[in-house]
């Protein structure tokens, strides 16, 4: 089986960019989108566009390129040689964790602004939004360079 899926290795390496590539930028996309909601008025014209605009991109955008991302990433790991033993993975897997936990929480924070329930100042998603930064930083770090 993992012969077979070998050959299919450096597709599942592009699919992988493709979708990092895609989460990443709704996962810095949103929290700007936070930054601005939070300067508009509950049930105006405006607050109720960002709700829209906030959905769409999580559920269009951001949950399904994170999970290609992860299918993806998973099926090189499991295909490649010896890379469960490399400690920079082991990091990289961690980062990759926190990362998702990152988006489990602009979840939570989309459903609180869809219900009008947001106490966050637009400072917290300006600071909120150098997190994805940071963490795509050291990914690609460990990634590239292999350190450890």
């Amino acid at each position: 089986m993992m012969d077979a899926l070998a050959g299919w290795l450096l597709w599942f390496k592009a699919l992988h960019i493709i979708a990092v590539i895609a989460w990443m930028s709704g996962m810095l996309y949103l929290p700007r989108l936070f930054v601005y909601h939070t300067e508009t008025v509950p049930g105006a014209p405006d607050s109720e566009r960002f709700k829209v605009m906030e959905r769409k991109l999580l559920k269009i955008i951001i949950n399904p390129a994170m999970i290609a991302t992860w299918v993806f990433g998973l099926l090189q790991a499991f295909i490649i040689p010896g890379i469960w033993h490399e400690g920079w993975f082991h990091t990289k897997l961690a980062l990759v964790l926190i990362l998702s936990g990152v988006h489990g929480y602009y979840v939570g924070c989309v459903r609180r602004f869809a219900q009008d329930a947001n106490t966050r100042p637009a400072r917290f998603y300006r600071m909120l939004n150098e997190v994805p930064t940071v963490l795509m930083i050291l990914i690609v770090i460990l990634v590239v360079v292999k350190p450890f």
